[in-house]
C-alpha cells in the first residue's frame, strides 16, 4: 500500500493511506503493523560442539553431525540453518530415465559393484582408482591406485576385496554377482577370466545408464567430495596414504543414512 501511495505521489496525486485502505478493502492495522519478534539467538556453548566436526569435515550434513555428537537431529538442523552451515544441494533437473535395475542386495556377498575414476596426483600426473564395494552393507572392500588404466588395476582391487572378505584368494563357496559398466577394462579377456576363476558372475548395466550402478557411483562422489577435492596430492604415494586413511574412516567411523546411521562395518557385523 505504501508503494502505491509513493507511486501516486510521483505522479502528483496525494492520497491518504486511510482512503487507499478503503478503496482496496484493507485494514489499516496491517499497514502500520511492525513485527516485534526478536531475531533468534544461538548460545555459544550449543554452537561450538556442532561447529567442531564441520570444520574438520565441511561436507558433513546435519544428520551425520547429530549422530556423531549424540544430539537430536532437529536441534542440529536448526543450528545449521541459523548459522548458515547447510551444505548447498546440487540442482536436480528432469531427464528421461529408462527402467533401471538397482544395484541392491538382500544379504552380504550377494552382489558386489565395481568402477573406476581418475585422480590427479601432481608430479605423477593422472592416476586410476579402482573400487569394489558390497551392495548390501555399502562397505568399501577393495581399492587400488595405479598409473595404469589397464585391467590390472581393477583386478588388483577385486583381489584385495576377496582377501579382505575371505582372508585369502580362491574360489568363493557360493557364486555371487559382480556388477560393472561396459568399459573396456571390465569386458577385457584378462578381467573376465579372473572373475570366472574366482567363481563370480559378471553382470553389466545398460550402456549409458550409470544410475544402474548408482551405489558405487555415489561412493566415488563421496570419496571425491570428502577426501580427494580437499587435498592437493603431490605424488601417488601421498594420494595412496590419504585415500587409505579415508577408506578406514568410511568403513569404521562414518555413519550411513541408508544403513540406519550405522557404519558399513557395523552393518556387516549385524548381518553376518
Amino acid at each position: 500500500m505504501l508503494s502505491i501511495q509513493q507511486g501516486l505521489r510521483k505522479e502528483g496525486v496525494e492520497v491518504a493511506l486511510a482512503k487507499l485502505c478503503r478503496w482496496f478493502g484493507v485494514s489499516r492495522r496491517t499497514i502500520y503493523y511492525r513485527p516485534v519478534k526478536a531475531a533468534p539467538k544461538v548460545r555459544a556453548e550449543r554452537a561450538e560442539p556442532v561447529k567442531a566436526p564441520i570444520e574438520q569435515e565441511p561436507s558433513f550434513g546435519y544428520r551425520t553431525v547429530a549422530w556423531l555428537l549424540g544430539m537430536n537431529k532437529n536441534t542440529v538442523q536448526r543450528l545449521f540453518q541459523l548459522k548458515g552451515w547447510q551444505v548447498r544441494k546440487r540442482p536436480i533437473g528432469q531427464r528421461p530415465r529408462i527402467e533401471a535395475l538397482p544395484s541392491v542386495a538382500k544379504a552380504p556377498d550377494e552382489r558386489w559393484s565395481t568402477d573406476q575414476c581418475r585422480i590427479w596426483a601432481g608430479r605423477d600426473g593422472w592416476l586410476t582408482l579402482a573400487l569394489v564395494m558390497g551392495c548390501h552393507t555399502r562397505q568399501l572392500l577393495g581399492w587400488h591406485l595405479s598409473r595404469s588404466a589397464k585391467s590390472k588395476t581393477a583386478e588388483a582391487a577385486l583381489e584385495q576385496a576377496l582377501i579382505s572378505r575371505l582372508g585369502s584368494l580362491g574360489r568363493v563357496r557360493e557364486p555371487f554377482l559382480l556388477r560393472s559398466d561396459n568399459g573396456l577394462v571390465f569386458t577385457s579377456r584378462s578381467y573376465t577370466a579372473l572373475v570366472r576363476s574366482y567363481g563370480l558372475k559378471q553382470e553389466f548395466i545398460t550402456p549409458h545408464c550409470p544410475q544402474q550402478n548408482g551405489m558405487v557411483e555415489r561412493l566415488i562422489r563421496t570419496l571425491k567430495e570428502q577426501c580427494v577435492h580437499r587435498h592437493r596430492f603431490e605424488t601417488q604415494q601421498h594420494a595412496s596414504r590419504v585415500i587409505g586413511d579415508w577408506v578406514a574412516f568410511y568403513n569404521h567411523r562414518r555413519p550411513h543414512q541408508a544403513l540406519g546411521m550405522k557404519t558399513p562395518a557395523q552393518a556387516y557385523a549385524l548381518a553376518a
